[in-house]
């Protein structure tokens, strides 16, 4: 689904960026999938592929890095902290090296990135190593050294036994010697009083072995060997460590202790080389381990899917999870906002609705009360691939999510149904094997009435169907074989209009509109019949004015109304055509759209792959923002899926590196003016964003006055909140004082006044 992106030069001239002011951003990141941890005194470090965390053992403060405080790494390999500076080093798949600095900043180094002349895919940092203030970066292709004082680069040293570049996994220093391993010329090593050490011939092969792991440890080379053993140099050759039978990870030391990590096994090893620690389990937990260090009395141990553990190095029996809490992963691939919970879940499918692999992860829900909880896996009948995910609306509390393999589930409180092929009866859910289950079903969508909807393909009669879950518990199947001409046909997420009107997105037929209570009518838009860009349809959206926005793989289409679908047996979109003076483009042109959300002001968050998400006026005509991973705390540019909450106007942007949310200030308009409240207030003269003013009724009226009655500012209301800038009439702050906020309805019948102080 990857496509240049491109967007003409008068369009980016009308961007209004709001990443200026972080405030309005917050993150919903995961810390559980660890891959590096290390060492400082007093205090641990962890990370993520997209973030950092740390915590001082005296006081337990935990300290987090992320896209939201500035730090944006592309995927972290590795981390080093130096305790002599106090900076933390981040590399990256990419060669990015981000540093957080004492106060806080991050400074970005690109100059692997950009000044390095190998190959993109051979810039991958894999250690850092600190020596006499500079910091040695084992990559890809070879070895550049950095002046930590200065984040200056020095040198880098490409050492393969002809010069060229070569993997090299770890480095460390003894004496005046640096030592490399390799991947291709086993350990490498050069004297760093060697002016001409940038000279390849420089080098010598200390050992042609296979090792994978190389440090100083009590004024010795130890090394972990492709074989599955750790061995110690003495100067008369090396002697075996350690079998530990299994491939090793991480090889670590503090000084003191010794640190070695398998996927299933850490090892702490004194100075002596003798076990102080044997980890082989963390119980109640599966846990595959990623890297583990020691901090005083403490032994931490990342892992691939479970978070950072904190065990007694004297008693390693009982383990505290110590990772900041998040969702169990950061590929979110549906998002749901219900009235007392966030919902996410993270089985995927491919473009083409492929679910293999097949995910086997819970399902989580954040409120403010309890922050993140999971219901884990084992208690969903071990449903796999959970895609998508509803609420019902006349139950809030009752949530239904399919998986793409193993059927629906229903879940209220703690209770817990899975419907498949075995209990639904003829009219239910059907498998794509009469022998077992696996269930193709997508498209979650309450109608007006409070039944539930489905899709429902692959299935052993090769008969595509939509299934609706009556109120009453009974189902009913209803095929759509004579529309659908493609027999490799999936189906993406539907939506419902008032009239109860299902639209739903197919993969290569277009968009499917059917409604049971039309005499099962069916119509169909394609690209030759319905001026589609695309027969990909990725998505569908009702806006507040019951027109169908219409996401595909090429570009936007619009369905001026959705009634048309009662009396018309064809239907025809629109593009949507913006100007600039002479010049006509089409919005979205080309451009593969991922997702389409509408707020509480009818405008439209439209989320482009590999392109960040755009927000839109009601019309299409203006572009109020574009959002990417460049200009905002967006982690990455493919955004799986936008929410609104309506009440809060907050906007979450699930993507495929974590997820973080906007504080937008469309939310859904009140009945009436009871409960008008304006924030923050008083505005005091650190506070750099604008006024909101929130409990607001559709096209009210609103005036802002100085005490003496003079007009600083006036509105209409598209939705429920509206934001002032504290200018008068967007031109100059206004003074301090108290300002006067008259609101009424469009008929004069319902009427507020509220006060807002200003402190400058």
């Amino acid at each position: 689904m990857k496509r240049s992106f491109y967007i003409l030069a008068f369009f980016l001239s009308h961007l209004l960026f709001a990443q200026q002011n972080n405030q309005l951003w917050k993150g919903y990141f995961s810390y559980n999938e660890i891959v590096d941890v290390e060492n400082a005194p007093e205090k641990v470090f962890a990370a993520t592929q997209n973030g950092i965390f740390s915590k001082a053992l005296a006081s337990s403060e935990l300290t987090i890095y992320n896209s939201v405080t500035g730090f944006k790494p592309e995927a972290i390999t590795t981390i080093h902290h130096s305790s002599a500076f106090n900076k933390t080093y981040a590399g990256n798949s990419n060669g990015l090296i981000l540093i957080t600095n004492a106060d806080g900043s991050v400074t970005t180094k690109v100059d692997i990135i950009e000044d390095v002349p190998v190959p993109p895919n051979k810039k991958k940092i894999n250690d850092f190593y600190e020596h006499n203030g500079r910091l040695y970066i084992a990559t890809d292709y070879g070895i550049s050294v950095l002046n930590i004082a200065t984040s200056e680069f020095i040198i880098t040293y490409f050492i393969g036994t002809s010069g060229e570049e070569t993997q090299v996994l770890q480095t460390t220093v003894l004496g005046d010697e640096i030592y490399a391993v390799t991947q291709n010329f086993g350990i490498r090593k050069g004297n760093l009083n060697n002016p001409n050490l940038y000279d390849f011939s420089q080098w010598q092969t200390f050992d042609a072995g296979f090792w994978v792991g190389i440090v100083t440890f009590n004024n010795q080379i130890v090394a972990i060997n492709t074989n599955a053993r750790t061995y110690r140099y003495s100067g008369a050759g090396f002697q075996e460590v350690l079998n530990h039978l299994q491939p090793g990870l991480k090889l670590k030391t503090n000084d003191t202790e010794l640190i070695i990590t398998t996927r299933n096994q850490v090892f702490v090893l004194n100075t002596m080389f003798l076990q102080l620690a044997t980890i082989t389990s963390i119980p109640d937990y599966t846990a595959a381990f990623s890297a583990a260090t020691v901090v005083g009395d403490y032994i931490y141990i990342g892992t691939e899917k479970d978070g950072l553990f904190a065990t007694l190095l004297s008693n390693p029996s009982t383990f505290e999870n110590i990772s900041p809490s998040g969702p169990v992963r950061n590929y979110i691939f549906r998002v749901k906002k219900a009235p007392n919970f966030l919902w996410a879940v993270y089985g995927d499918y491919s473009r083409q609705y492929n679910p293999f692999p097949l995910e086997e992860y819970g399902i989580s829900k954040f409120s403010n009360d309890n922050g993140w909880e999971l219901i884990p896996y084992e208690d969903l009948f071990e449903a796999k691939s959970i895609s998508d995910i509803v609420f019902n609306p006349k139950k809030p509390n009752q949530i239904f999510a399919t998986s793409y393999f193993s059927g629906l589930l229903k879940i209220e409180g703690s209770d817990v149904t899975l419907f498949n092929n075995t209990n639904t009866g003829p009219n239910g859910l059907e498998s794509l094997s009469t022998s077992s289950v696996d269930i193709r079903i997508n498209s979650p969508a309450f109608d007006k009435d409070g039944n539930l909807w489905i899709t429902n393909v692959a299935t052993s009669n090769g008969i595509r169907a939509i299934k609706k879950l009556r109120t009453d518990g009974q189902w009913q199947s209803f095929s759509v074989e004579e529309i659908v001409t493609d027999g490799f046909s999936r189906y993406g997420p539907m939506a419902i209009d008032r009239n109860s009107t299902k639209w739903i997105p197919t993969i290569n037929d277009g968009l499917l509109a059917f409604n049971e209570n039309y005499n099962n009518k069916f119509i169909k838009l394609n690209s030759s019949s319905g001026n589609l860009p695309d027969n990909d349809v990725r998505c569908v959206a009702i806006d507040n004015r019951n027109q169908l926005w219409i996401g595909t793989y090429a570009g936007l289409r619009i369905l001026p109304s959705i009634d048309r679908f009662l009396t018309e047996t064809e239907l025809t979109a629109n593009p949507i055509i913006i100007q600039e003076g002479d010049l006509a483009q089409e919005l979205f042109y080309q451009q593969t759209i991922l997702d389409i959300a509408v707020d509480g002001a009818n405008r439209k968050w439209v989320s482009i792959a590999d392109g960040g998400v755009f927000l839109v006026s009601a019309n299409g005509q203006q572009t109020i923002y574009q959002f990417t991973k460049n200009n905002s705390p967006l982690p990455s540019n493919n955004i799986n899926d936008i929410e609104i909450d309506g009440v809060s106007g907050e906007v979450f942007f699930a993507t495929d590196k974590g997820m973080v949310s906007f504080l937008g200030t469309s939310t859904k308009p009140s009945d009436d003016l009871a409960n008008v409240y304006v924030y923050p207030n008083p505005v005091r003269p650190e506070f750099s964003g604008t006024v909101k003013i929130s409990g607001l009724i559709d096209k009210a009226n609103v005036k802002i006055t100085d005490i003496e009655g003079n007009l600083v500012y006036e509105t209409t209301t598209s939705g429920g909140t509206i934001e002032w800038d504290t200018k008068a009439f967007g031109k100059h702050k206004v003074a301090s004082g108290v300002y006067m906020i008259f609101v009424a309805s469009q008929d004069g019948t319902d009427t507020t006044v509220k006060k807002v102080m200003i402190i400058r």
